[in-house]
């Protein structure tokens, strides 16, 4: 990650975005709501649970030129405050004028029709936002090239991984050559080459006379690559000025809630008995997938060998489209191999991707409930284990808010503490943790190294590189569906750091 800052704006400033004493208020009895949501909630019947401000007193002037980077924990507010600025809710108290067009990318594939490819995703995104057939076809190769998929996108967004998603999402958003563009943890799956490629566009952006609002938990990348820094915590600002002044001042916050927080046990459903006596948790020979495009056969997995045992936790890194999640859906029994074998010995318990098997429309609670019948949980269990899992993910003020008006660091947050609960021989999560912030990230590498101490074994997907050398015992890269390497998570990260330099040089 370069240490480069954009290059100050030397014309006059025009203010942007200009907020004035903004409030928010979420109420979980009576809120803006669609017929859908409506519809779920007329066959409920549930104790008051009263009102909240998500945003309170809000002041805030973004300039032409600024790149704006919003940090704090899950929950603050910076969701709401970018909704706010994208014009999606209105203050309950308190103005804000933001002048010019914006193009949002407020959650990663939002947006996105699922069933539908990604050439048509672009132009239904485009068409949204008021562009002509015309103008997107003019900038459509455009797109295509920067986000990097051109093999996948004429094949259904379903089929994609999170890293691909983020990738066309932030394409799309930023070549419609917004005014204001504002991103929420839009790059959070992105991989590091792709992360460097859209801060360049980032500063690209602002150089024409336009703002962007960033928000996101990697405080280095908002240190490096923004001009301004907000930190907003319980819905309003701490501080707001020089990016390495209010990093400094968050990142000493974090250390504080680190030491603070309370251990939660988790009363935990044990579907299957212990293996102590098993060696291998998972043995992969000569494994191959393919998938069959418009055009060709693309081999996601090409004779990829792995054997790993009990009590190990495996990193699993390399760049989007490298076959990561194909591996993963592989291991969950979600996709059948092409060639070659994959042996998993035991339960598999798995967090995929941000939110599966979430109904947006229900809430928190319902979701905790319908999640965990759907992994074989009895329901006087599942509330025995309730309380746990809520305090866990910290969200006991939100908890009986639909789940639509959650953060990408909310649904993260509930859809570990879920999984977490559980009890499995082998646990897989694919860049669930994504989104969550620096503290909550200490907690999951507590609990993980739990479920490590009961002879389990654990895999993970993740971009974010820290997290595989802090928590890994051993990490594998794979790029273009192979193994480049298997060995020390030091090692893996070092290869693959390097290998994305290249690539980098040679886009250029």
């Amino acid at each position: 990650m370069t240490n480069e800052k954009p290059p100050a704006d030397q014309r006059v400033k025009t203010p942007l975005i200009k907020a004035r004493s903004v409030g928010i208020k979420y109420s979980a009895d009576r809120r803006r709501e669609d017929f859908k949501t409506l519809a779920h909630n007329l066959f409920k019947r549930r104790k008051k649970k009263g009102s909240f401000w998500a945003l309170k007193g809000i002041d805030l002037t973004g300039y032409n030129g600024d790149i704006i980077g919003v940090i704090g924990f899950n929950g603050a507010g910076k969701t709401t405050l970018c909704r706010v600025i994208s014009r999606l809710l209105r203050p309950d108290r308190g103005k804000i004028k933001v002048k010019g067009e914006v193009s949002a990318l407020l959650s990663l594939g939002t947006g996105f029709n699922r069933e539908l490819t990604g050439r048509e995703n672009v132009y239904l995104n485009g068409m949204m936002l008021g562009f002509s057939r015309k103008e997107i076809d003019r900038i459509y190769p455009e797109i295509v090239e920067f986000s990097g998929i051109k093999d996948f996108i004429d094949e259904p967004i379903k089929v994609y991984s999170r890293g691909m998603r983020a990738r066309l999402g932030f394409s799309i958003a930023a070549m419609l050559e917004p005014e204001i563009l504002v991103l929420d943890e839009a790059l959070s799956a992105g991989d590091i080459e792709f992360n460097e490629r859209a801060a360049e566009k980032t500063r690209e952006i602002v150089s024409q006379t336009r703002a962007v609002v960033l928000v996101s938990h990697s405080v280095n990348y908002i240190e490096n690559h923004c001009t301004k820094a907000i930190w907003i915590e319980k819905g309003e600002i701490v501080a707001c000025g020089d990016p390495a002044e209010v990093c400094a001042l968050y990142r000493e916050k974090v250390e504080e809630k680190k030491a603070s927080q309370p251990k939660i046990r988790f009363a935990r459903f044990k579907k299957t008995e212990s293996r102590a006596g098993d060696k291998t948790a998972v043995k992969i020979k000569n494994l191959g997938v393919h998938f069959k495009l418009a055009h060709k056969t693309i081999w996601a997995l090409k004779n990829v060998n792995l054997t790993i045992k009990n009590g190990e936790v495996v990193g699993i890194i390399g760049h989007n489209g490298a076959g990561k999640t194909t591996l993963c859906r592989v291991l969950c029994g979600l996709l059948k191999a092409d060639r070659g074998k994959a042996k998993v010995n035991g339960e598999v318990t798995a967090l995929l991707s941000l939110g599966a098997g979430f109904n947006r429309q229900l809430t928190g609670r319902d979701n905790i409930y319908l999640n965990g019948l759907m992994l074989g949980i009895p329901r006087r269990q599942i509330k025995a284990m309730f309380d746990d899992i809520v305090a866990f993910a910290e969200l006991e003020k939100f908890i009986d808010i639909p789940v639509k008006y959650y953060s990408s660091g909310m649904v993260s947050r509930l859809g570990f503490s879920i999984a977490a609960s559980m009890d499995p021989d082998i646990f897989i999560i694919d860049e669930a943790l994504s989104a969550g912030d620096a503290a909550f990230k200490e907690k999951a590498s507590e609990r993980i190294q739990e479920i490590i101490a009961d002879s389990k074994a654990v895999i993970i997907v993740s971009h974010n590189m820290r997290f595989i050398q802090n928590v890994c015992t051993r990490a594998v890269w794979l790029k273009n569906g192979q193994v480049m390497h298997d060995g020390s998570p030091e090692e893996a990260v070092a290869l693959y750091r390097k290998d994305a330099q290249k690539s980098k040089v040679k886009l250029k």
